[in-house]
């Protein structure tokens, strides 16, 4: 926890905290060519994978990140990464183009600190 501290001259000390998170996660969904083509929870996570050793090598393929929550009908789901993996994740996943000979590209949805902060989106919020 790295934080800095400034002494005010009433007393007051402000406190900011950086990355006080260990983890953060990401809503992605996978667009693929042929939209009927279906993928298990095991073939994105090797497919993610692939993605981060082609990009960084075997050390970029021991990142770790966890698949929380993946829907096959829908391509989306739901990543866990430590905060210091969060660009090489994102990174690779954006350059990922190719599946099965087919084009497909990841759309990052959300991106937070916070897993309760991807439960709604107040871009999707319809009031009645």
């Amino acid at each position: 926890m790295s934080g800095v501290q400034q002494k005010d001259a009433a007393g007051f000390r402000r406190l900011v905290l950086k990355n006080a998170s260990p983890y953060h996660y990401l809503k992605v969904r996978l667009v693929l060519e042929d939209e009927s083509t279906r993928l298990s929870a095991v073939e994105l996570k090797t497919f993610i994978i692939s993605g981060l050793n082609s990009l960084f090598g075997e050390v970029g393929a021991a990142l770790s990140f966890d698949v929380l929550k993946y829907d096959e009908d829908s391509l989306t789901a739901f990543l866990r990464v430590g905060s210091k993996g969060l660009v090489k994740l994102w990174s690779s996943l954006t350059l990922l183009g190719c599946y099965q000979n087919q084009t497909c590209a990841f759309r990052v949805l959300q991106v937070s600190p916070f897993l309760l902060a991807l439960t709604g989106n107040s871009r999707d919020l319809h009031l009645d």
